[in-house]
């Protein structure tokens, strides 16, 4: 489960989860079994958008405004209570009414980054909540410890990309040369491989953050974002400010790095922009231009052939045009072009990441996040029982096998494995 970036909706993914293979077969150095595999095989999903009260509470929340303890109490208990109102229905609607744990990102309201380094983070959607509302044990706050251990908590998605194969076939998304993951969230995030094959990850800039706090400003609060793209497609690209946009020195750091809103939000673009400076339309078709041109340098600067796009920036026809045009002739498809649903897939990233962490196993990847080493991400909150936990297992399977998808109906795996 999780809220992204764009603050919109709660979106619960159901998946049974699964280990595969011979766990004593020829294992890698410092890895798991070179047959072993976790299934993971997606049951369907449910959304939920935030009510407008408490969308509106958390805005008023978030950076740059100040908020104080009491606001951050209320949130964290509204969200939290929001959170198992959408898992209490996931586990009725598609799982069944059978489920083992929930696996919740919560909602993120500040990331803590001071340069090149991260300091800490905060997501609110209190686990307890959660807990009392569906009797099942919780994993939560999935970012801290990795910035524990020197990493930026950021991006998780790397895992999932890395490790899953295509179709069972022996090569994973990211295996074959050229080729990119990408999700256009509030922030887009961006996972490849260099030319030296090494696994490189980092947030690229903003995506929807920018676009919907254009899109607020310009029409005075009436809207919260760019439905089809209309008002970019209407628009002109303002190229002084687009110049001036594309100077941000976050751009010029070097991977691993991750943002957030606490950089990228109304007040940024506000600092830009004198007032009437960029007509409505203008102003929203030139943030979308810069979202598209921090897309294709990264395209350029990685060699990619291809690019596998999920998120909600997707569903934007006229962003996705121009990181068509701008990064050609890179193609470009969604995630679903390979069978992980674009709009559940961050939902199923955090299905793994609890179903690693109950067998005690490492989420997260250095390569990705900068830290000195893998971590057990996650903190655990019993259920209406006692907390019982598999065995640990000694190592990780670095495969990752998407099943195809079945009813909730279906055959049950052994032991902890719906999320």
């Amino acid at each position: 489960m999780l809220s992204g970036t764009s603050h919109d909706a709660v979106d619960a993914a159901v998946a049974e989860l699964a280990f595969e293979g011979d766990p004593e077969a020829a294992p890698e150095p410092g890895a798991g079994s070179a047959r072993e595999r976790v299934v993971l095989r997606p049951l369907g999903a449910v959304s939920e958008p935030l009510p407008a009260p408490l969308r509106a509470e958390l805005v008023a929340a978030l950076p740059p405004a100040g908020t104080t303890l009491a606001d951050v109490c209320r949130l964290d208990t509204e969200l939290g209570r929001l959170f198992g109102r959408v898992a209490a229905r996931a586990v009725a609607e598609v799982a069944g009414g059978r489920a083992d744990l929930v696996a919740s990102h919560g909602q993120t309201v500040f990331h803590w980054v001071e340069g090149p380094r991260a300091r800490g983070t905060l997501q609110l959607g209190a686990a307890a909540w959660i807990a009392e509302a569906t009797g099942l044990p919780v994993v939560s706050d999935f970012r801290t410890r990795d910035i524990a251990r020197g990493g930026h908590g950021a991006p998780l998605v790397p895992l999932l990309d890395a490790s899953l194969l295509l179709g069972g076939a022996e090569e994973t998304l990211l295996q074959a040369a050229g080729r990119g993951v990408l999700n256009l969230g509030g922030i887009a995030n961006i996972t490849a491989r260099d030319a030296a094959g090494r696994l490189v990850a980092y947030d690229l800039g903003p995506a929807n953050a920018l676009i919907d706090a254009a899109v607020a400003e310009t029409s005075g609060g009436a809207r919260r974002m760019d439905t089809d793209g209309a008002a970019a497609a209407r628009g002109r690209v303002d190229r002084p400010l687009l110049a001036a946009l594309l100077r941000e020195p976050y751009y010029r750091l070097p991977p691993p790095k991750s943002t957030g809103k606490e950089r990228f939000h109304g007040g940024y673009l506000a600092s830009l922009t004198p007032p009437g400076a960029v007509a409505g339309d203008d102003l929203v078709a030139t943030v979308t231009e810069l979202t598209a041109e921090l897309v294709a340098a990264a395209c350029r600067t990685l060699g990619l052939t291809e690019l596998l796009v999920s998120g909600g920036g997707l569903r934007n026809p006229t962003l996705m045009a121009r990181v068509r045009a701008l990064a050609a002739p890179t193609e470009v498809r969604p995630t679903d072009a390979e069978g992980m649903p674009s709009s559940a897939k961050e939902a199923l990233l955090f299905a793994l990441l609890g179903f690693l962490t109950v067998h005690g196993l490492p989420g997260s990847l250095p390569a990705a996040t900068g830290a000195a080493s893998a971590a057990v991400l996650g903190s655990l909150t019993p259920g209406a029982g006692p907390l019982r936990l598999p065995p640990p297992r000694a190592a990780a399977p670095r495969r990752l096998v998407l099943a195809p998808p079945q009813t909730a109906s279906g055959s049950r795996s052994g032991g902890p494995g719906r999320a």
